[in-house]
């Protein structure tokens, strides 16, 4: 145990965070060597949960978002094995699954397992001679399907153990991947089974998302926020949240698994995106692989697209504003709020973040009668600015608090949801963490 917190000090967790990781990694530690024995090559990785702090529904589209982590996420120790099978423990539970290194590994939609199931395939199909299986021993601190990306820092808390121990760096596929960035945008055609260069398209989890989540997990930075646009993963600038305020996290406790009960809400809205593109790209003759380049390829282009719109009788009515939430969002709401924080300004985002979070209510048509409780209460009680993040149709809320007050913050929000919503007290969550680090092997 007393090794963990030396090792993690490179994480730059804060005080609050860092002995709940090191007891994690502990646990996990002792469970791999039981299980495995202590001779193994073991490994250990941090890889944690994300903020969409804005970028709702608009990294499929190519649009921008702003990210970073959170200070809690999965703690993974691994070790190579003699055949090619995959076998993953989760601590926490007991949960123990095997999975044949097979390019043709079965899916298995809506279940926890299907998402290191499809890096399995996808990379046994991508990479054909890798071939060393991986015992993986987990404990996660994040609540599931709440919006923290527990399911993307899944897929990449199997892909980096078995990238690790296969070498994939070394092997001559490897070349598509020409940086970390496009890591991200690799890790992101994994879940959502798009073709990524001269990788063939496979089912992923049939979730028709982006890559803003792996991006976060791959790339964030502690104490900093991260502006990128998508299609393909390109940074924009990074944003210094000031030192004396922190995020407040309050899970909703709706249980909303993007790829399981509400998947096809989630894609329901990426086909308008898609339905968008296809609009643009059929009355312009061009073939755009993006909304957001389409929306740039012409001055007026906004414009002409809602006109393409309003005249096509065929089409659904929401889609105009979907355009406008998706312009909005891209164009005006995040860069401002970009500016305002760079300027050290925060009280200032609060009413941009809040027009964000009424788009989301008026147009993306995702929110729940709990997020948007919070993210009013949130304001009303103080907080500079609150929004839902995430797929939606449940799952969590950001804030942003003054660090003295964040204690005495999260105890009247927490009471005050609990009274509304008495029914979510066995699943709700509340907790500080400041901008985390990236993905790392420890």
């Amino acid at each position: 145990m007393s090794a963990w917190p030396d090792r993690l000090a490179s994480l730059e967790l804060s005080d609050q965070s860092a002995p709940l990781a090191a007891r994690n990694f502990a646990d996990v530690a002792d469970r791999h060597t039981a299980l495995f024995g202590a001779e193994t090559a073991s490994r250990a990785w941090w890889v944690p949960g994300r903020i969409e702090v804005l970028g709702k529904h608009t990294d499929y589209g190519g649009g921008r978002s702003l990210l970073c982590t959170v200070e809690r996420g999965f703690h993974v120790v691994a070790s190579p094995r003699d055949d090619a099978t995959i076998r993953i423990v989760d601590a926490s539970t007991n949960a123990s699954l095997h999975i044949p290194f097979d390019r043709d590994a079965e899916s298995k939609p809506g279940h926890w397992s299907d998402y290191p199931i499809s890096v399995v395939r996808r990379i046994r199909r991508d990479f054909p001679s890798a071939n060393t299986g991986v015992n993986l021993v987990i404990r996660s601190s994040l609540p599931s399907a709440a919006g923290l990306s527990s399911s993307s820092a899944m897929v990449i808390a199997c892909f980096l153990p078995l990238a690790a121990f296969n070498n994939l760096r070394a092997m001559p596929e490897w070349s598509a991947i020409a940086d970390e960035d496009a890591l991200a945008g690799y890790l992101g055609a994994m879940e959502n089974g798009r073709t990524f260069g001269p990788f063939a398209a496979d089912r992923g989890v049939g979730t028709h998302g982006g890559s803003e989540d792996q991006t976060a997990i791959i790339r964030s930075r502690p104490g900093h926020l991260l502006q990128y646009h998508f299609l393909p993963v390109t940074h924009e600038q990074t944003v210094t949240l000031p030192a004396d305020w922190q995020f407040v996290i309050g899970v909703t406790g709706v249980h909303a698994p993007k790829g399981g009960a509400v998947q096809a809400q989630y894609n329901a809205l990426a086909a308008e995106v898609s339905a968008l593109l296809a609009l643009w790209n059929r009355r312009t003759g061009r073939h755009g692989d993006s909304l957001f380049d389409a929306l740039r390829s012409a001055p007026d282009a906004v414009t002409r697209l809602s006109a393409m719109i309003a005249a096509d009788q065929s089409l659904s009515p929401d889609l105009a504003g979907r355009l406008d939430q998706f312009v909005d969002e891209c164009d005006r709401i995040i860069p401002e709020v970009s500016r305002r924080l760079i300027s050290g300004d925060v009280p200032a985002i609060g009413e941009l973040v809040a027009r964000s979070q009424e788009n989301a209510e008026r147009a993306l048509r995702n929110q729940i009668p709990e997020t948007i409780h919070l993210a009013d209460s949130a304001r009303e009680l103080g907080a500079a600015a609150a929004s839902a993040f995430g797929a939606g149709f449940g799952g969590s809320v950001w804030t942003l608090v003054r660090r003295e007050e964040v204690a005495g913050f999260i105890e009247r929000w927490r009471d005050d949801y609990l009274a509304r919503f008495p029914a979510r007290r066995h699943r709700a969550d509340f907790f500080a963490t400041n901008p985390g680090p990236a993905a790392r092997e420890i």
